[in-house]
């Protein structure tokens, strides 16, 4: 063999070994590029409704801009920035769509009436999210925050505490059960009342008994961040409009799983009245639970509503079905052409509909803060620990942009793979040859 011919296949196992490493390097990059490519175009859906891009999602950071002036700041303050977008959707892959966000291959037909801006429907005891729209939608959750109010009230004071009633509590705005100056009453009633009449004076009466206002936002919050609600800043323990108000229909949902792990709370949110103190000369008196599919609805098990002019209409409620338990939670909706427990009990069923189907999840409520989760099992059509762990497809495959290679990089890697384990078997051949020919021509010399 000539010497330059001796040197073409180091030379090309070489060049072939650089091809490998430049593969290697670029393969983030371009995993990074089909990323942003995937997340700007529509999701495709099998339900006749429009799909919108991630560029087009609205209330991304915060919610829609108030129509009054309730969240002005005090004199002296400023309103809170918003709250930081996680990198990664919390709950999966699926959970970053806006729209409509429902499984693959789905023959329930969505119902037509539902007028909420966002909403989720997810499994109670699994946490899997069954359908959505616009998840993380960032939305004023209006008297839902009470569920974290009353996590907050179980977690850090005792049913039989006594609290005494004050004219600040009577002085709320909105809703208020009747709590006045010199009334007894324990935590367990007022928390009762706060969740089935929605009372603003026991949600003030409840913060105070916490620690003070300001004392009782500190443990929502903190208590949020914990669960892993990155999307909710508690500005009022009852829920009335504030600076920095925020919330997401799937917050509220992982909030409203984790408050129903309580007993104290799901007895509360089931009652249908209860007798509640007086105050002075004013006797004691019935107290009935507000939400209109208790009692209507098949498998009811309670829920909670809520209102006000900049977040809209809200409701949360759970119903069971044989040993399923299902949960919806609607932000921002009107009651034209049906109230929202109506809408409610139509998402409920559309929801048991494609339990029944069997679909894939669409995404996974979490148990804590994304950093604190432990990775999940594969087979659903979602990323369930976007913290990091990998993610599958409908087809329990992973995610290219979870790879080490990307999209782009993986097939470059096994291009020049291939070729380096072809070159080096030629050089191998080419080597045995000369071996073989030097051999001959000793042999011929003798």
């Amino acid at each position: 063999m000539r010497p330059a011919a001796r040197r073409s296949v180091p030379a090309l196992l070489v060049s072939l070994c650089a091809l490998v490493m430049v593969a290697l390097l670029a393969a983030p990059g371009a995993a990074e590029s089909a990323r942003a490519a995937r997340k700007a175009q529509p999701v495709p859906t099998d339900q006749e409704a429009p799909a919108q891009s991630s560029a087009q999602c609205s209330n991304h950071d915060r919610p829609p801009p108030p129509i009054d002036t309730s969240e002005e700041p005090k004199p002296g303050e400023t309103s809170p920035p918003p709250l930081p977008v996680p990198e990664e959707p919390v709950g999966g892959t699926r959970m970053g769509e806006c729209g409509l966000v429902v499984p693959r291959g789905a023959k329930a037909a969505l119902p037509g009436d539902v007028t909420a801006a966002s909403w989720v429907l997810a499994d109670l005891d699994t946490g899997a999210v069954v359908a959505a729209k616009d998840p993380h939608a960032r939305e004023r959750p209006a008297s839902l925050i009470k569920t974290l109010l009353a996590i907050a009230v179980i977690r850090n004071l005792g049913l039989d505490e006594q609290v005494t009633g004050t004219q600040a509590d009577a002085d709320q705005e909105g809703t208020k059960v009747g709590i006045g100056p010199g009334g007894q009453y324990t935590v367990k009633q007022l928390m009762q009342v706060l969740v089935m009449r929605s009372g603003n004076d026991a949600a003030h009466a409840l913060a105070v008994k916490l620690g003070g206002v300001d004392e009782a936002l500190g443990k929502m919050n903190a208590l949020a961040a914990e669960l892993g609600a990155l999307d909710t800043r508690a500005a009022t323990p009852s829920g009335l409009d504030g600076p920095g108000m925020s919330a997401s229909a799937y917050d509220l949902s992982l909030i409203f799983r984790a408050a129903m792990k309580h007993e104290e709370f799901a007895e509360a949110i089931a009652t249908r009245s209860v007798t509640f103190p007086g105050h002075g000369s004013k006797p004691a008196f019935r107290v009935t639970n507000d939400n209109k599919l208790l009692g209507k609805y098949q498998g009811f098990i309670g829920g909670k509503t809520g209102f006000t002019d900049d977040a809209r209409h809200t409701y949360l409620g759970a119903a069971q079905r044989g040993d399923q338990r299902l949960a919806v939670v609607l932000l921002r909706g009107e009651l034209n052409p049906d109230p929202l427990s109506s809408q409610a009990a139509e998402l409920l069923d559309y929801g048991f509909a494609l339990l029944g189907e069997k679909t894939q999840p669409v995404g996974q409520l979490v148990d804590r803060a994304p950093e604190a989760q432990p990775k999940q099992g594969e087979g659903l059509e979602t990323d369930t620990n976007p913290a990091g762990a990998d993610a599958t497809t409908s087809g329990g495959t992973a995610d290219a942009d979870r790879s080490a290679f990307g999209n782009y990089g993986m097939p470059l890697v096994a291009v020049a793979g291939v070729a380096l384990v072809v070159a080096f078997a030629l050089w191998v051949r080419k080597k045995r040859a000369r071996a073989a020919a030097l051999a001959r021509r000793a042999a011929a010399q003798r």
